[in-house]
């Protein structure tokens, strides 16, 4: 599918990397910053189709037993499902065929939220439901069934691990919230108090201490949608809230840039698929007349053949 851009893995580099974290920063959390800004990188294999986590410490610490290090990072990372496992628990959740169109951007789309979702700094908040859940509604805007749709939707989340109901009852939260915003009140989210504040507190606390915080384009399309129901998209707004939230502006442009690209190609794409569709059904329809058209030529000539055998006896 054009609208999404392959995703691109790095192969597992050769050599094992030795924490020289004391021992409980290992057991306690796959965080960065326990081995300085550096602590935790990401390695994918594409033979192994796993995320393998591997400490790259800075000498600010030294493990008396870096054998014993390796081993207690291998024991967590087993933890990890490999990308494999997490797409064959979609596709036996939900059996049914679904067209490329959808199909193909979904699989891509899995494998990217996995990885998001193991990465060390993932945790899981209503912002970033709200923008998965809009990502997902545009893109399955128009699928035949309305069943099935909300269908995959469970069978995607439940692949990941995570909660279909909980993704969906926090985005109509936030909605709600944003729809009662305005410019000013939404950006000063931080001098009230409620439900949502609360939750967009938390968010900015994790953020500026980049802790326990993974920004990704979810997180992004999530932003925009509280503006977009506020009525408050004025760029001047967007750059006050992601200030608030201590999240880059300018990271906020370009994956909201991507995605306004991704929504006008999914709608060309969609486009097409519906004048094949329409051709095709045409084509079966003109089919079904001739048919019937033949078959009545057919019997009518029967019938004279009939009727003339008759004359002659």
């Amino acid at each position: 599918m054009a609208a999404l851009s392959s995703l691109s893995f790095l192969r597992t580099v050769s050599q094992t990397h030795e924490c020289k974290c004391p021992m409980p920063a290992l057991t306690a959390s796959l965080v960065p910053g326990f081995c300085g800004s550096e602590g935790l990188r990401w390695r994918v294999s594409l033979e192994m189709e796993h995320v393998v986590a591997a400490y790259v410490a800075k000498p600010l610490a030294y493990c008396p037993r870096p054998r014993s290090c390796v081993l207690a990072v291998a024991a967590v990372a087993s933890d990890v499902p490999p990308v494999s496992e997490t797409k064959y628990t979609f596709l036996k959740a939900y059996r049914k065929p679904i067209p490329s169109i959808y199909s193909n951007v979904l699989q891509e789309l899995l494998v990217l939220q996995h990885l998001m979702r193991y990465n060390g700094t993932y945790q899981y908040d209503a912002v970033f439901a709200l923008g998965f859940v809009t990502v997902y509604d545009q893109l399955m805007d128009g699928y035949p069934s309305d069943e099935d749709r909300e269908a995959i939707f469970r069978a995607y989340i439940n692949a990941l691990r995570e909660d279909p109901d909980q993704y969906r009852r926090d985005a109509q939260k936030l909605e709600d919230w944003a729809a009662s915003q305005n410019a000013e009140s939404i950006i000063s989210f931080a001098s009230k108090e409620g439900e949502v504040e609360t939750l967009l507190k938390d968010i900015a606390e994790r953020a500026k201490g980049k802790e326990n915080f993974h920004y990704s384009r979810f997180f992004a399309i999530g932003l925009f949608r509280l503006l977009e129901l506020a009525k408050a998209t004025d760029p001047i707004v967007l750059e006050q809230l992601s200030k608030a939230l201590n999240i880059s502006k300018r990271s906020v442009d370009r994956d909201l840039d991507v995605y306004r690209n991704l929504l006008s190609k999914l709608a060309q794409a969609k486009e097409l698929m519906k004048e094949y569709i329409d051709r095709e059904k045409k084509k079966q329809a003109e089919r079904e007349t001739n048919s019937k058209t033949d078959g009545a030529a057919v019997a009518k000539s029967v019938g004279m053949s009939t009727h003339l055998r008759s004359d002659r006896q």
